[in-house]
């Protein structure tokens, strides 16, 4: 039985309408199925049949989902997305929840969430961008699952108002770990994640299950520093020696920055920059990010600053002149070597931030002496001049 099955079924014949294609292509499939069965097992002829079987149906799906003149950039409900060239990654369509072949179909991934979609399902997306969410409230929810119950919600999906119960009828209802409240499984897919809230306050690093919606904006939220640990749980850093050792890691390279900032060397070898990637350590010592607290579990952060700490201290003390020259004495015993403020075994003026050995400012029980200085020669500046004695 000729088929026809040698003829070029990825160039479309001439003259011909886009419906007739389609049914020529499903009856020679069709033609092509029977003929698959009727051929012995195994055999070259069945072999070459299935081959061209393949062709056909990819054929067909071409046609169903034209990529011709597609633009490379769409903009809908703040997402912004770019066509796709990869065509041999398999991804899964977030619309429509099918399999997104890459070698015949177009589709299309937000540069802001990587919200990835059939370009036929574009059109029919309701969710915004959550990254948006992400630019006008950076802010995690730090109650544990707070959940309010199924009545809450009327008995609807907390995202696209399909109606879910726990009895999978019509839909099935999916907690979501983070938010605590119930989705139907198109916008539930058991995605796992870390939870922000189990970590701060259980030091839990545990993934549960999210919501789709939850779980990009997670992702997206994972390297802001927007926790103020000492503010939502300081009994922490008594439990974890890691937040310790971290904040004063972090505390020591505060004390650093005003000699790299007025040190040419140090800004032209750029030594600030090994921080680039955790900015806020060189602005204060009081916010983290999630991935903060994941390295710092894992002993990553850690050995990271510690080394950080270390080729800082070195260019301070040891490389450069101008930064040992600005070094301190300790003004109460005159002895020892240059001190500096980030140095362990020195303590700090609050007032002056003059540098002191703890052991000489601790057990001496008189003020700072510059602090003490600079009150006597305030008390001089001020002072009423005495009434003039005549010889």
């Amino acid at each position: 039985m000729d088929l026809g099955l040698s003829e070029d079924h990825f160039a479309r014949p001439v003259g011909l309408f886009l419906a007739s294609d389609i049914q020529q292509l499903r009856q020679a499939i069709q033609e092509c199925k029977q003929v698959i069965l009727e051929l012995p097992e195994h055999s070259e002829k069945q072999k070459d049949a299935v081959v061209r079987l393949i062709h056909l149906r990819l054929k067909l799906q071409e046609l169903k989902d034209p990529s011709e003149d597609e633009p490379n950039i769409r903009v809908l409900l703040e997402h912004r997305f770019y066509k796709e060239k990869s065509k041999s990654v398999k991804q899964t369509c977030d619309k429509c929840h099918t399999v997104i072949w890459g070698l015949i179909q177009t589709w299309y991934t937000c540069t802001g969430c990587y919200y990835r979609c059939h370009s036929k399902c574009l059109n029919l997306i309701s969710k915004p961008c959550v990254r948006s969410k992400v630019s006008h409230q950076a802010e995690y929810e730090l109650n544990i699952c707070p959940e309010a119950g199924l009545d809450s919600q009327d008995y609807r999906c907390a995202e696209c108002r399909a109606p879910i119960s726990l009895r999978g009828v019509p839909s099935e209802a999916r907690q979501c770990d983070y938010t605590g409240q119930y989705y139907c499984s198109r916008c539930h897919w058991n995605d796992l994640a870390v939870i922000p809230a189990r970590v701060v306050h259980n030091w839990d690093f545990e993934p549960r299950k999210v919501s789709r919606g939850s779980m990009r904006y997670l992702a997206l939220m994972v390297s802001r520093p927007v926790l103020r640990l000492r503010e939502i749980n300081p009994l922490l850093f008594n439990y974890v020696e890691e937040l310790v050792e971290i904040r004063k890691l972090r505390q020591d390279i505060l004390l650093m920055k005003p000699y790299f900032i007025t040190c040419r060397e140090a800004m032209a070898a750029r030594l600030l920059l090994q921080l680039q990637h955790r900015q806020h350590f060189v602005e204060s010592d009081e916010m983290y990010s999630v991935q903060d607290l994941l390295d710092a579990r894992t002993g990553r952060l850690g050995c990271s600053l510690a080394d950080t700490h270390t080729l800082f201290a070195k260019h301070i003390k040891l490389d450069c002149e101008r930064c040992q020259a600005k070094g301190f004495v300790c003004e109460l015993c005159r002895e020892g070597d240059v001190l500096f403020p980030f140095d362990s075994h020195t303590s700090v003026c609050a007032d002056c931030s003059a540098v002191f050995h703890r052991d000489c400012y601790y057990d001496n029980s008189t003020t700072c002496p510059r602090c003490a200085r600079l009150t006597l020669r305030k008390q001089s500046l001020f002072q009423e001049p005495g009434p003039d004695v005549d010889a």
